[in-house]
């Protein structure tokens, strides 16, 4: 969306005010199906930092999201412009990817479609 929806906007920011992470949500950006659950971006950052660390290989990395400065992201009365997802897949065919979840940034703007509530298959 050139012009984000102004309420996903508002949800997003519900979820940054009130340092939530059960909203369920799914979006479609790029033809690609998210479905998880939302979480303030600091918790999300904060998430993120901690699988880095305690990655040999990734461990450096952890600085960039651990980094609690607040350039480039929104203050208080500002619009979020990124949805963070955390417990989420990418849904493909009959299942998702990753199987247990994952953490995704995604950028508002680029939302086509989207609706509350998580998305799951069931083989029954």
């Amino acid at each position: 969306m050139s012009n984000p929806d102004e309420m996903l906007v508002a949800l997003s920011a519900a979820v940054e005010n009130e340092r939530s992470n059960q909203m369920s949500l799914t979006v479609v950006v790029g033809g690609a199906v998210i479905t998880g659950r939302l979480a303030p971006e600091a918790v999300w950052r904060e998430r993120v930092a901690e699988a880095l660390k305690a990655s040999d290989r990734l461990g450096p990395f952890a600085d960039v999201f651990a980094d609690d400065r607040r350039a480039g992201r929104p203050g208080r009365g500002e619009e979020p412009t990124h949805l963070h997802f955390h417990l989420a897949r990418i849904l493909q065919g009959s299942f998702g990817i990753p199987e247990t979840g994952g953490m995704y940034r995604v950028a508002i703007k680029d939302v086509s479609a989207w609706t509350v509530g998580d998305f799951s298959y069931s083989d029954q």
